[in-house]
């Protein structure tokens, strides 16, 4: 039997998590985009307990690396799984997402959406 990869840490780094949000924020949307920067902010943050790390990492690596179940250049349906991966892993870790954090993140998606 074959395994499949679930982990998609080695897949993240800050860097690239800018250059695709840059290239496609407004192809994915400001919901996705204000999920992923609620994440960005509860990984930086010192107060964000390492288990809640290990998951925002893994769900930014998924996000960011080219392997995707829905390859995001399918229209409409192109970043639902990028979208399921990242509530899933908010959902998981939302007592780490505090309101200064989603106000940060939606401050920010607000200065590139509006």
């Amino acid at each position: 039997m074959t395994s499949v990869k679930c982990d998609f840490s080695d897949s993240y780094s800050e860097d690239g998590l800018r250059a695709k949000l840059r290239r496609h924020a407004r192809k994915a949307g400001r919901h996705l985009v204000e999920l992923t920067l609620q994440l960005f902010y509860a990984l930086k943050d010192p107060d964000t307990p390492l288990w809640a790390k290990t998951v925002i990492v893994g769900a930014l690596g998924y996000f960011i690396s080219p392997v995707d179940a829905i390859p995001d250049i399918v229209p409409v349906v192109g970043y639902s799984d990028d979208l399921g991966a990242l509530i899933t892993a908010v959902a998981t870790v939302a007592s780490s997402i505090t309101d200064e954090i989603k106000a940060k993140a939606t401050a920010q998606a607000s200065r590139w959406f509006d």
